[in-house]
């Protein structure tokens, strides 16, 4: 009788053991390629919109249990980009970002809680001009899945969308202009919108040509 109920009880703790390794969080690194950072803020009666053209960060995904995630993000400060010239200059100075004394943006979660269909909340620290402050995206899991094309071996990509609205202000951004009319030029909150394209960072796998060239 013993001797056919260890066998079963082999194979139980097996299967366990191999659940819980498929369960930890799998790293994905942010295709910049195929992603946007991107930002909104008031102008005078209409909005003007931007971006950052360079960045990178790992998400640490775990599908079945989205609470063991974490992400962190780097941005590089002088990459942001409104398409025109002058006023992105005026944004990587003393004015606004600084950005040569304040080179990145940091982006650290330090707790993710699961929602419904696939949304979650992020709470981490933004790090931005000298300044650290607690802030919370509102995610939402676009999907994960093996994607091949061209007969190349197929990769796990993973999609996701945030977004989060913060007041300028509270990281020591606060130029603004008094219109005679009264009122200011600018807003002091600004809406930043994430789309986000990340895929498994496989130990195991030979290296690829660098995301974002195809």
């Amino acid at each position: 009788m013993s001797k056919r109920i260890l066998p079963f009880w082999a194979v139980l703790m097996l299967l366990v053991s191999v659940a819980v390794a498929a369960a930890e969080p799998r790293p994905f690194r942010i295709d910049p390629g195929h992603s946007l950072v991107g930002f909104n803020v008031r102008h005078l009666f209409s909005h003007t919109s931007g971006r950052f053209k360079e960045f990178s960060g790992t998400i640490q995904v775990d599908e079945k249990n989205l609470a063991a995630s974490s992400v962190e993000v780097t941005i590089q400060t002088a990459s942001i980009n409104t398409e025109n010239e002058r006023r992105d200059g005026d944004l990587r100075s003393a004015n606004f970002f600084q950005a040569d004394s304040f080179p990145t943006i940091t982006f650290k979660s330090t707790k993710v809680v699961p929602g419904p269909e696939k949304t979650f909340l992020i709470y981490g620290d933004l790090d931005m001009h000298g300044v650290k402050k607690p802030v919370t995206l509102e995610a939402t899991l676009m999907g994960i899945g093996e994607i091949g094309m061209m007969g190349r071996p197929p990769r796990t990509i993973a999609g996701f969308e945030a977004k989060l609205t913060l007041d300028r202000k509270d990281f020591g951004i606060v130029w603004n202009r008094v219109l005679d009319q009264g009122g200011t030029m600018l807003g002091d909150d600004v809406a930043i919108t994430l789309q986000i394209e990340a895929a498994w960072m496989d130990p195991n796998a030979p290296p690829r040509p660098e995301m974002g060239q195809r």
